[in-house]
C-alpha cells in the first residue's frame, strides 16, 4: 500500500475554497477547484509516493503489473484497466445537465464515431471510449441535486401551480398523456423549441416561479432552483427540462446512484463521488458545450419515479451502497469522537481508502504502517495482503472505501 498525490480539476463550477481546505492549502485558491482525482484516469492520473518520496503514475502501475495491482479477476475483465474513478466534488454553481450511456450503446457508439473518423478529443465527439460511466454521488455536506423524472402527475401539478398562457398546452400534453412516453414527448417538444419560441416561453416562465417564491408556494424549492439556472442560463432549453427532474436535497452520508441514461444535474455541496473510468457524457443543457439532442434522446430513459436515497448498508468494511455497477463499490466507516476499534479491509481486488475527516492509521500484516490524515488517499494493491485500519484517539473520523464492484 501507498500513498497518493491526486490531481485537481479546475471547472469554472468549483469551490475556491473546499478542496484548498481539505488539503489543508491555503484558503481561498487562486481559481475554482472542482474535482480531486483518484485514480488510473488517462487524463489525470495519481501519483504513487514511495517511502523516498519518488513518485510514479499509478496508471503506469497498473499497466506494468495488471495482476499484481488488479488481481485475475479484474485484470481480465476490465481489459488490464482499473475500472472505476474515485472523486471529491466541491459543487459551488450547477454543472451541466446530462447523461451517460449504457455499455452496449456506448460500444455501439465508439465503433459508429471511430468508423466516421471523429477524433477522440474533438467537441463534438460523444463517445471517446467504449465503456458504461455509471456513477454514485455520496453527500459529504449537504448535497443538492436534479436527478431522475418526477412522477408526471405531481410535475403536472408543478406546472399548473406556475401556469402562464404559453405554459398552458404543454402543460395539458403532459395531463393527456401522464406516462413515460408523455414525458419523451414533452421533454423532446422542450428542447428542440425554436429560439425565438423559447425567447418568450422562458420568461413567462421564470416570472411565475418569482410569483410562486413570493407566495411560499408548494413547489418553493423546486420554483427557486429554476430562477437559479435561469439567472445563469437565460435563453437555454435545459431550464425547462429541469422542470421535470426530482429535486433532491441529500444529508452527508445519503447517496444517490445514477444508472445508464438518467438524467441528472449538481446544483451544490461537497460530496464523495465513484464512477466508471469513463469520459462518455450525452449532455442537455445549460452549457456551452456540445449538445447532441438525437444522441440524448437515444440515451435518456424516460422511467419517471422517486428517486431512491441510499443510505448504506451494514457490511464487514462499515456502511456499504450497494447497486448493480460491475465497476465500482463504495462503503463508508466512521468512528466517533473517542470511539477504538478497527476495520479489517481484505484484498483481492484493487482498493483506494479515503480519509475524510480525522486521522486513521493504517496497518498491513507486513508490518507496514501509514498514517492517513484528512484529504489524503491510499492505494492498496490487490496482491497485498489485508489491512487493518484504526482510528485516531481522539476526534471524529471518517473513511471510504472505494474498490471493483461485483461481476
Amino acid at each position: 500500500m501507498e500513498l497518493l498525490r491526486n490531481a485537481v480539476r479546475p471547472y469554472a463550477w468549483g469551490s475556491r475554497t473546499t478542496i484548498p481546505e481539505l488539503l489543508g492549502r491555503e484558503v481561498p485558491a487562486p481559481h475554482p477547484e472542482a474535482e480531486l482525482w483518484m485514480g488510473a484516469h488517462p487524463g489525470d492520473p495519481s501519483r504513487i509516493v514511495g517511502p523516498d518520496g519518488a513518485e510514479r503514475s499509478l496508471l503506469e502501475l497498473v499497466e506494468a503489473d495488471p495482476l499484481g495491482q488488479l488481481g485475475r479477476e479484474c485484470a481480465e475483465h476490465w481489459g488490464n484497466r482499473l475500472p472505476f474513478l474515485l472523486k471529491i466534488l466541491a459543487v459551488e454553481e450547477p454543472l451541466s445537465m446530462q447523461a451517460h450511456p449504457s455499455a452496449e450503446q456506448s460500444a455501439e457508439g465508439y465503433a459508429r464515431e471511430e468508423a466516421a473518423g471523429i477524433p477522440r478529443d474533438a467537441p463534438n465527439r460523444n463517445y471517446p471510449d467504449p465503456t458504461a460511466k455509471p456513477e454514485l454521488v455520496c453527500a459529504l455536506t449537504e448535497f443538492h441535486a436534479l436527478a431522475g423524472f418526477r412522477e408526471p402527475e405531481r410535475t403536472v401539478e408543478l406546472l399548473r401551480a406556475i401556469e402562464t398562457p404559453g405554459l398552458a398546452k404543454y402543460t395539458e400534453l403532459l395531463a393527456a398523456q401522464p406516462d413515460s412516453d408523455g414525458l419523451r414527448a414533452l421533454f423532446t417538444t422542450w428542447i428542440t423549441l425554436p429560439q425565438p419560441v423559447l425567447d418568450e416561453l422562458l420568461p413567462e416562465v421564470l416570472d411565475a416561479c418569482v410569483l410562486h417564491v413570493k407566495d411560499h408556494g408548494e413547489f418553493d424549492v423546486e420554483c427557486r432552483t429554476i430562477l437559479e439556472l435561469g439567472e445563469a442560463h437565460p435563453r437555454d432549453a435545459g431550464v425547462l427540462a429541469a422542470l421535470l427532474l426530482n429535486r433532491l436535497t441529500l444529508s452527508a452520508g445519503e447517496a444517490i446512484y445514477l444508472p445508464a441514461g438518467n438524467l441528472h444535474l449538481y446544483l451544490h455541496g461537497t460530496a464523495v463521488e465513484i464512477l466508471a473510468n469513463s469520459d462518455n457524457i450525452l449532455r442537455c443543457g445549460l452549457t456551452p458545450k456540445h449538445v447532441d439532442v438525437p444522441e440524448l434522446l437515444r440515451v435518456v430513459d424516460f422511467t419517471c419515479a422517486d428517486m431512491p436515497i441510499l443510505r448504506g448498508e451494514p457490511s464487514d468494511c462499515g456502511e456499504v451502497y450497494t447497486t448493480d455497477a460491475p465497476e465500482f463499490e463504495l462503503s463508508r466507516c466512521e468512528w466517533a469522537a473517542g470511539e477504538s476499534g478497527s476495520l479489517r479491509v481484505d484484498n483481492g481486488k484493487p482498493q483506494i481508502l479515503l480519509c475524510t475527516q480525522g486521522s486513521v492509521r493504517i496497518k498491513a500484516e507486513s508490518g507496514q504502517e501509514i498514517e492517513l490524515r484528512r484529504g489524503q488517499s491510499v492505494w492498496v494493491p490487490a496482491s497485498d495482503p489485508a489491512v487493518a485500519v484504526h482510528p485516531a484517539e481522539s476526534g471524529r473520523t471518517q473513511l471510504f472505501r472505494a474498490t471493483s464492484g461485483c461481476l
